[in-house]
């Protein structure tokens, strides 16, 4: 907590709103970029002022800048608050920060940025949380910092929740027809509500070392992401925010044989440079902090008009880092359906639809995470330092004094690959008739030998829109950017189905039509290869970018056919 606004931080906050979005986080406030972005009117409350201070969550994926991007962020902006790729294109293991490599991988392919312009304008990049909400913050209006939720109470047509300021401990109340919980692991909201998180809350306990240094010298060829410090003494994890500014060390912690009381600065000063293995190392420790991986999920995301986003609806082993870029997807879910829903043209039940569709992408990758967080003990095993050997030091020692064990740690640090490389998860989740707004064309899903780190782009319903370079009005963009804000969209060459959309795009669904090869051009041909559709097809895409119906070729009937097509997918 920082220094008091100077004014009462309730004068800020309407006395009703449509939606109310609880936490000032990412996640929050990507779901206020794209409710301005909707024209819905609302405000989000933060406890917190000035903005997160220590680091968290570092690894920001493909599908959320592309997010961003469609949300009008700067991304130039962004991407000038990124890591360098070379700084952080790799994941090492080492004895020390100094000391010997015992191997290492590729992080996301950061040094392959050019080869995966062909499926994103926007790779993965190493960017740290608290770095990301300053941009955003930049970006949003009416974020009222210093105010917590202090309960709610459901309404015909709404909520009406109490609200505190935290300085003042004055109360006051605001009407919204919808709360969007934003507010974290910890969420108050979802435990007001009663809805219980399944799977394990505890798999293991960390310290958490946020140290200001500049240790470029000290990794010299070295670069990464991720350091992993396998000598039994300083057994942790460095996570370079920055080379030359920011650090984090995590440290294994038991709180049942130690107390956290016990974790000083001048400890924790101690700690992190034997870890780097340089006892006159500069530094000043900034924060330290308890933490807790778990892997949960609610059991549910809707209580009424009140859902869940982000972290208050799933925590994951950051072994993948799939949490913030999971809450991102989660707001861009919910958030057209809102609208849609709030201007009448989509059937209330659309919004059941956020937790059915939603709720499946975060077990998978709940369990892509627990999975990348256990395959690591292979490293440790080979290591000899798994478990609680009598002699950790001799194990380790021993398994680095012959080349077939420094082999066998070398293949173990191999097999680690797939944590470090998951495009395929990041661009290739689906959605699936039945459990949203999405029609099957009947065509078979693209088959690929590891759906994890492989994404074939298609255009086949339920998945998101495939990425390819086109031309508009002169300018190089993306088929991303072809969707406009709170609209689906028609592409196509055919003049049937154009026409076709053309006669509906008067109506009450908000539609827009491409005509693929005269408002769009295709001078590469990448277009015609990822959708699948010819000359004679079309594809229609919702306003959060996915494909909601196909049609592989021509039809009998074209604007009879997108005409029950546009219906259903709005009746949900």
């Amino acid at each position: 907590m920082r220094a008091p606004p100077p004014e009462p931080a309730l004068d800020g906050v309407p006395g009703s709103t449509t939606v109310l979005v609880v936490g000032g986080g990412p996640v929050g406030l990507v779901t206020s970029l794209l409710l301005t972005q909707q024209g819905i009117d609302h405000v989000v409350v933060e406890r917190r002022t000035g903005g997160l201070a220590a680091p968290a969550a570092h690894v920001i994926g493909a599908r959320t800048f592309e997010i961003l991007r469609s949300a009008g962020v700067d991304m130039d902006q962004v991407l000038a608050a990124c890591a360098p790729a070379e700084d952080g294109a790799w994941v090492r293991w080492v004895t020390t920060l100094v000391g010997d490599e015992l191997g290492r991988v590729p992080f996301e392919r950061q040094h392959q940025l050019a080869e995966l312009d062909v499926v994103t304008p926007t790779p993965l990049r190493n960017l740290s949380q608290h770095r990301l909400e300053a941009v955003l913050r930049d970006h949003v209006d009416g974020l009222a910092e210093g105010v917590e939720w202090a309960g709610s109470e459901q309404v015909p047509d709404g909520v009406t929740s109490t609200l505190r300021d935290v300085w003042t401990g004055q109360v006051g109340t605001v009407t919204s027809r919808y709360v969007v919980a934003a507010d974290g692991a910890g969420s108050r909201i979802r435990g007001a509500l009663g809805i219980p998180m399944e799977g394990p809350d505890v798999l293991q306990d960390f310290v958490m070392i946020h140290v200001a240094a500049d240790l470029r010298h000290l990794v010299g060829e070295r670069p990464a992401t991720l350091y992993w410090t396998m000598d039994p003494e300083v057994r942790g994890v460095f996570v370079a925010h920055d080379l030359g500014s920011t650090w984090v060390f995590m440290h294994d912690w038991d709180p049942e044989s130690e107390s956290f009381d016990e974790y000083t600065p001048e400890r924790c000063a101690a700690l992190f440079r034997a870890a780097a293995g340089v006892e006159d190392l500069d530094l000043v420790v900034e924060h330290v902090r308890p933490w807790r991986m778990s892997c949960q999920i609610a059991e549910r995301y809707r209580d009424g008009h009140v859902f869940l986003v982000g972290d208050a609806a799933h925590r994951f082993p950051p072994t993948g880092g799939l949490g913030l870029n999971t809450g991102v997807a989660d707001a861009h879910n919910l958030v057209w359906k809102l609208a849609a829903v709030e201007r009448g043209w989509a059937r209330p039940g659309l919004l059941d639809s956020y937790e059915t569709e939603r709720r499946p992408v975060a077990r998978s990758n709940a369990d892509k995470s627990l999975d990348n967080a256990l395959r690591m003990i292979e490293v440790l095993v080979a290591c000899g330092v798994a478990g609680t050997p009598e002699e950790p030091r001799a194990a380790f020692d021993a398994a680095l004094a012959t080349d077939v064990g420094r082999a066998a740690i070398g293949e173990a640090i191999q097999g680690q690959d797939e944590h470090f490389d998951m495009l395929g998860l990041q661009l290739g989740f689906t959605y699936v008739e039945g459990d949203g707004p999405v029609l099957d064309d009947g065509t078979p899903p693209v088959a690929v030998d590891s759906p994890v780190r492989e994404y074939a782009p298609s255009a086949r319903p339920g998945g998101r829109l495939p990425h390819a370079w086109v031309e508009r009005h002169g300018s190089r963009v993306s088929t991303l950017d072809l969707v406009q804000p709170g609209r689906f969209v028609l592409l196509t060459s055919s003049d049937a189905w154009a026409a076709a959309g053309d006669g509906l795009a008067a109506g009450t669904v908000p539609l827009d039509v491409v005509r693929m090869g005269s408002d769009v051009l295709d001078p590469d041909g990448a277009w015609d290869v990822v959708s699948g559709i010819g000359n004679s097809g079309a594809v229609l895409v919702r306003p959060d970018q996915h494909v909601a119906w196909r049609s592989t070729g021509p039809a009998v009937d074209p604007p009879a056919a997108l005409a029950g097509a546009l219906a259903e997918l709005v009746a949900t």
